[in-house]
């Protein structure tokens, strides 16, 4: 019987039964996935709810299925060297509790970033778009968090989610807040750049910003408007069409005056100008003198000649009072020499294979010049902060891997895809 319903077109049941069950277990790892990233904002309690159900989804990742690509074993090579070079420094400061959790988090920093690179090599779209959709509404949340805060709209807003009258959403620091919202404001932008302009893009997107501007992080400010410039440089050059590229000029033109005239509107608030004036100059109290930021990263270089296998997580605080606030530093005093360089080789490598993908048309393209771009921003912010356990770093760093190696494999050998645009999958859910 199952051979004459085959003759007639039909399928085995035990083939049907198993493209059933694998249907069912790629949905389920997108719930998951979807959850995970929506709880990525929660960064206020340690160990945070995102961290506990990483666990949970390199188990479905497991049941799904997904495997990792050869084009990202560089990443996984390199990070592991570069963890290495942790557990060494590790020595200098053996038995101390806070110390060993600091290299924990570490590795399970890189964990997730091979993690989420082995997610995105493959049934990439479905996948793209539920981080999309899921990382868009919990920005919007945790901005919403810090309108919140700042404008102390209920009983002890303000104490949750400001700091020192600067929103920090769900976060511990305003500094790690704006930079969380960069991602998925690129991804909105370039949406209505390239594509359409949606009521409920326009409203997260300005939802974003707000919260942007109120962290009144001056790393996060220029982190966006050079992330911003790179995104329509890029989406410029790999525009199929002169029509798009014409589309492209016109609205970023509109856009940053949209912007700007947004920005004005909100600066007409008094406590928000005046935190501006004072934010937006060059040199703050703790830039300059014996114990500001510069002369503690001159110290910092130092003290990286004089420890070759690092001093450690946390010591350089130790000895002088507070950290370096950059993160190159960072990786040789934390991670040694061994460390250090590999970091600078991460960085560079990761540049390099998101450039070669780049120019390449496929569905996801977008994304991965939105991450790029992103990503050039947070290396540059780097060395004025230190980005070591941001979870959107990793998250991107990721990202960037498993868009390239699809990249390249769907290059390889499959059929030619659509025309480049953001797909409307990246809503919210």
């Amino acid at each position: 019987m199952a051979v004459h319903d085959m003759a007639r077109g039909g399928r085995a049941p035990s083939t049907a039964v198993g493209d059933a069950a694998a249907a069912f277990r790629e949905r389920l790892l997108l719930v998951v996935l979807y959850v995970v990233i929506l709880t990525s904002s929660i960064a206020f309690i340690e160990p945070s709810p995102h961290d506990g159900l990483m666990g949970l989804l390199a188990i479905v990742c497991v049941i799904a299925g997904v495997r990792f690509e050869r084009a990202i074993a560089p990443l996984v090579i390199l990070l592991v060297v570069f963890n290495f070079g942790g557990l060494l420094s590790l020595l200098n400061v053996a038995g101390q509790e806070k110390t060993i959790q600091y290299t924990g988090t570490s590795l399970y920093l890189a964990c997730a970033a091979i993690l989420f690179a082995a997610l995105l090599s493959h049934h990439v779209m479905p996948r793209i778009a539920t981080i999309c959709a899921a990382y868009i509404l919990t920005a919007v949340i945790t901005s919403c968090a810090g309108i919140v805060g700042y404008f102390s709209l209920f009983p002890h807003a303000h104490d949750l989610f400001t700091d020192y009258d600067r929103a920090l959403g769900t976060f511990k620091d305003p500094n790690v807040f704006g930079p969380f919202l960069i991602w998925p404001a690129l991804v909105l932008i370039e949406r209505m750049l390239a594509h359409r302009i949606g009521m409920i893009d326009l409203l997260s997107l300005g939802i974003m910003l707000v919260g942007l501007l109120l962290s009144f992080s001056r790393g996060a400010w220029f982190h966006f408007a050079v992330s911003g410039g790179i995104m329509t440089t890029l989406s410029l050059l790999t525009a199929p069409t002169s029509r798009i590229r014409m589309r492209i000029l016109v609205m970023a033109g509109i856009g940053a005056a949209a912007i700007v005239a947004f920005a004005a509107i909100l600066l007409s608030f008094d406590s928000i100008a005046h935190m501006f004036r004072e934010r937006a100059q060059l040199l703050q109290y703790y830039d300059v003198g014996s114990g500001g930021r510069f002369r503690l990263q001159e110290l910092a270089l130092g003290a990286m000649l004089d420890f070759p296998n690092g001093m450690g997580p946390y010591q350089f605080g130790v000895v002088h009072g507070t950290q370096q606030h950059n993160v190159y530093l960072q990786a040789f005093l934390v991670y040694g020499w061994l460390g250090g360089v590999t970091y600078l080789v991460l960085l560079g490598t990761t540049l390099m294979v998101g450039l070669r993908a780049l120019p390449i048309r496929t569905p996801w393209q977008p994304y991965l010049i939105c991450a790029y771009a992103t990503f050039i921003g947070q290396v540059l912010e780097g060395f004025v902060i230190d980005t070591d356990h941001w979870r959107h770093f990793y998250l991107l760093l990721g990202m960037i891997w498993g868009l390239a190696a699809a990249t390249f494999r769907d290059r390889r050998g499959a059929p030619a895809p659509p025309p480049r645009e953001i797909q409307g999958h990246a809503r919210f859910g």
